[in-house]
């Protein structure tokens, strides 16, 4: 019998705008463009989040925001 590992291609990163909650005991973080708040609060431990930056495989939301 012969299997063949088939090469599979990267998945393509960019930076990605997030938000990361402030508190240094949460690892809690959502997509910017997934977020229903202008400024959200952390749905795990409920303090405030910040924006930041991080690279992620690319996603494309395509519902309305507003």
């Amino acid at each position: 019998m012969y299997f063949s590992k088939k090469s599979l291609e990267p998945v393509p990163e960019e930076q990605t705008s997030i938000w990361t909650c402030s508190t240094d005991q949460c690892s809690c973080w959502m997509r910017d463009n997934f977020s229903f708040d202008d400024s959200p609060v952390c749905p795990i431990c409920h303090s405030s989040m910040v924006k930041d930056l991080k690279m992620l495989p690319t996603l494309s939301n395509t519902s309305s925001r507003r």
